[in-house]
């Protein structure tokens, strides 16, 4: 990966969560039928997020006559790469050990740990 994606603010990444949730390009009706259940927000403010999401180049806005449509720049997976990668290097001080033990003290269950041990055992990571 030669770019670095910066880390969103939470309502930011519950935004872009619901664009990724969404079909490309994706309207703002969709984008806030996403949202409406978790993390419902006033219209001003989707719009707002949305403007400062293209700021940063997670998205484009494509202008259709008086409405938009929004689409990723940025994957979910490239996003959930980089940033478990900044998590390693910043809080583990790049130490695998470290990351591992901060896994598995986040409260993840016995059958959750089993599931990551099979799959790093079949290369599927």
């Amino acid at each position: 990966m030669d770019k670095t994606i910066r880390r969103l603010p939470d309502a930011e990444l519950e935004v872009m969560q619901a664009v990724w949730a969404c079909e490309a390009p994706a309207a703002r009706a969709d984008i806030d039928a996403k949202l409406k259940d978790t993390h419902p927000m006033a219209l001003t403010t989707l719009l707002t997020v949305l403007t400062r999401l293209a700021d940063k180049g997670f998205v484009r806005i494509e202008k259709q006559g008086r409405s938009a449509r929004y689409i990723p720049l940025v994957s979910r997976e490239e996003y959930l790469a980089q940033q478990s990668r900044r998590f390693l290097e910043k809080l583990c001080g790049g130490s695998l050990p470290a990351f591992a033990a901060a896994l598995c003290d986040s409260g993840l269950s016995r059958e959750e740990l089993a599931e990551l041990r099979r799959l790093l055992e079949r290369d599927e990571l």
